[in-house]
């Protein structure tokens, strides 16, 4: 007799059972701005949207999200900034499986904040603290090779 479930033969199943989840996750979106973006960071030539009222955003952007002005001009990112606050990731996404365990931190480059990994440091030692001087770049990432904003400690001296 039957109760109406599964009968654990896979009738039905659509062999879901069967399938990788590093094959089923989404493919990353990618932004040609943004990819730009990355470009200019890697090159040592990072840039922040600045509107005429001093708002600072990261592309893709086509208006100010603070004060909707249309009128964004490409203004350097400093080499260096600032933690402002971090954290070490024990348990990744799919995608930083290879990287783990590694650091986010959420640094301030002057007009705009930006996220990104946090390397050249141990993420279970007490080197990385708010206020620590880094340096931007980008780097790859070891799952995939995809690139990400890194930061490393920088060099004040």
């Amino acid at each position: 007799m039957s109760d109406g479930g599964d009968s654990g033969d896979g009738a039905g199943s659509g062999d879901a059972g069967d399938v990788d989840l590093a094959e089923r996750a989404p493919t990353p979106v990618t932004d040609a701005d943004h990819d730009e973006w990355l470009d200019a960071l890697a090159a040592g030539e990072g840039y922040a949207l600045v509107c005429p009222d001093g708002h600072g955003s990261l592309p893709p952007r086509r208006i100010c999200p603070e004060c909707g002005s249309a009128s964004l001009s490409r203004e350097p990112l400093g080499d260096t900034g600032r933690v402002e606050t971090f954290s070490v990731v024990h348990v990744p996404s799919p995608r930083f499986a290879d990287d783990a365990p590694y650091v986010t931190a959420v640094v301030d480059l002057g007009p705009v904040r930006t996220t990104g990994v946090l390397r050249g440091v141990e993420p279970a030692g007490d080197a990385i603290e708010v206020g620590l001087s880094v340096a931007v770049g980008v780097e790859e990432r070891a799952t995939d090779g995809e690139p990400l904003v890194v930061f490393r400690p920088a060099n004040d001296g």
